[in-house]
């Protein structure tokens, strides 16, 4: 298959606007620039031509832009199948991501938000290969990270957050402490 190697540059760049999405719509591999939208394209086209599924697997280590990756992707796919939903596919799928985020991602040593966990988003289409919808699923959970964290770096965020809001009436029946206190840090 198809091989893209992306540098996250970590700050926005001013080359995956709607203006350059319209500019690899349509267009063949190789006849443009590689760019994530390429990719993006090559796949709708090959789910269109031949009504099979398509993967595209991003991958890459911590802070790598893989949710952002995916994120353009999901873009793409949103503007090019001209989806009539009022709300970008992606707003939907990643509407979740907040939470998915307090849950597994944790500061380690490279990183101070780092997803200890993978992400697999299935994005459905229809007959005229619109987007119907969306589903994402994690893996791999670091579930030891609960329970053991190597020196300098924490547990989930989630646990954290919970012990910020210890006073909060909603969790007084928690008996929360500080994370200090619960030997979160």
């Amino acid at each position: 298959g198809i091989i893209l190697v992306a540098i996250n540059p970590y700050k926005q760049l001013p080359m995956y606007g709607d203006a350059i999405i319209h500019a690899y719509s349509g267009q063949n591999m190789g006849d443009m620039d590689p760019h994530i939208f390429a990719v993006a394209e090559e796949a709708y086209k090959q789910m269109a031509r031949n009504n099979r599924n398509q993967s595209i697997i991003v991958s890459g280590e911590s802070g790598a832009g893989k949710t952002v990756s995916a994120r353009y992707t999901m873009r793409y796919f949103a503007t090019v199948s001209k989806s009539s939903s009022n709300a970008h596919v992606e707003d939907k799928v990643l509407a979740s991501n907040p939470i998915t985020e307090a849950v597994g991602n944790a500061k380690t040593t490279r990183n101070d938000n780092s997803s200890r966990f993978g992400k697999y988003t299935e994005i459905s289409f229809d007959q005229s290969y619109q987007i119907i919808g969306a589903n994402m699923r994690t893996y791999l959970l670091e579930k030891s990270r609960v329970v053991f964290q190597v020196e300098n770096e924490r547990n989930y965020h989630i646990f954290y957050q919970l012990c910020a809001s210890a006073m909060q009436p909603e969790y007084k029946h928690l008996k929360l402490g500080r994370s200090q206190e619960n030997n979160l840090l």
